[in-house]
């Protein structure tokens, strides 16, 4: 249900709303600090594939290497983990302690889906023994089912794993997840990984406060788009008198921090080569401050998402990499003058991740 603020509160226009999320999301100038501290700034880049909180980086901080994230990946500042929407991301080593059993009761609702191939099943003996499993040694996926099927022979052995994966933090360990170091799939606890415990469920007021600072200003059901939980609305309650409200041109009230940046609406916003799943795109119930109306749905084809080019802060356009060159796939013919910032951006971006490799940069078909 959408919850309309009162009449007194403010309204913010799309180009307003779109400025102040790419402030915070830096991605309106590159900010000067280390990939760890973006990565908890940002409460996590999404990470179902390797590649994409590298670009994700890229693009928001001056100065990064690929380096810079697989170091502290292998020195585990950062690690990967199923948390937000039962999405694997990437986060600092307190988020990953922290976030996960903020969002645990979303993980044991996952798991009715798979109840049928899990009759019989003892959860809780399963998470001791799965537990004990990864953290004698890190097991691969396959690994890990065969060992609980042994024990549940009559059991799904998706489901067996679904289980595993929902009830314990699995870490994905390293080498996976390092820039050009490829490495299967291995996991083990975030506790064993991390040799530390895990801290009690938290109240989700801090993570509000966090949201906000990443993605304000926001509604109750953006942020629960974002976290995959529900019922937030007593925490942004709770918050309301540390915080300001504003409407959005729907009549949404939106929340936000009262010192957060909230830029002019014309202040200028470079081109940025974003990756698929970025989370800029996919933490707001109502994705209008980035997504043109005209585009929607043209990011996204079944359950993949394209790699996404923004120009003048919204989705302009799709990019790939192909054999030899950088394909820049816009959705409208850029003028001159965008075609040149674009290539400009174009250049950087593969100089920061793909330093000595040749790469043309052209402007393909636009896909429909």
């Amino acid at each position: 249900m959408t919850t309309t603020a009162g009449t007194t509160a403010p309204v913010l226009g799309i180009r307003a709303l779109n400025r102040a999320t790419l402030a915070r999301q830096l991605l309106l100038r590159r900010a000067a600090m280390s990939a760890e501290a973006a990565v908890a700034h940002l409460v996590g880049l999404q990470a179902q594939n390797v590649k994409p909180p590298y670009y994700a980086l890229a693009a928001r901080l001056d100065g990064f290497t690929p380096e810079d994230l697989s170091t502290a990946m292998a020195d585990r500042r950062v690690a990967r983990l199923v948390t937000l929407r039962s999405t694997l991301h990437t986060h600092t080593a307190d988020d990953c302690l922290t976030l996960r059993p903020l969002v645990q009761a979303a993980r044991e609702r996952e798991l009715r889906a798979f109840r049928a191939g899990l009759t019989g099943v003892d959860l809780d003996r399963l998470a001791r023994l799965a537990r004990d499993l990864v953290e004698a040694e890190p097991r691969t996926p396959g690994q890990l089912r065969e060992a609980l099927g042994a024990e549940w022979p009559d059991a799904d052995p998706q489901a067996l794993s679904v289980a595993a994966r929902c009830r314990l933090p699995l870490v994905q360990v390293t080498p996976r997840g390092l820039w050009d170091r490829g490495g299967q799939v291995t996991l083990t606890t975030a506790e064993h990984w991390l040799g530390r415990p895990a801290r009690p469920a938290p109240a989700p007021d801090d993570t509000v406060l966090r949201y906000l600072a990443a993605f304000g200003p926001a509604s109750v059901k953006d942020m629960q788009t974002w976290a995959g939980l529900t019922r937030l609305r007593d925490a942004f309650e709770r918050l309301r008198p540390r915080l300001v409200t504003f409407r959005d041109p729907g009549g949404t009230e939106l929340f936000d921090l009262p010192d957060a940046p909230r830029p002019d609406p014309d202040t200028p916003a470079p081109p940025r080569f974003l990756p698929e799943f970025d989370n800029l795109l996919l933490s707001h119930a109502d994705r209008a401050r980035l997504v043109p109306p005209e585009h929607k749905g043209r990011t996204w084809k079944k359950n993949q998402a394209y790699r996404v080019l923004l120009v003048d802060g919204f989705v302009a356009g799709l990019w790939k990499l192909a054999d030899d060159a950088l394909v820049v796939e816009a959705f409208a013919r850029p003028s001159k003058a965008r075609r040149e910032e674009i290539v400009a951006e174009g250049e950087r971006m593969l100089a920061t991740l793909h330093p000595g490799t040749a790469y043309d940069i052209r402007f393909g078909t636009v896909r429909d």
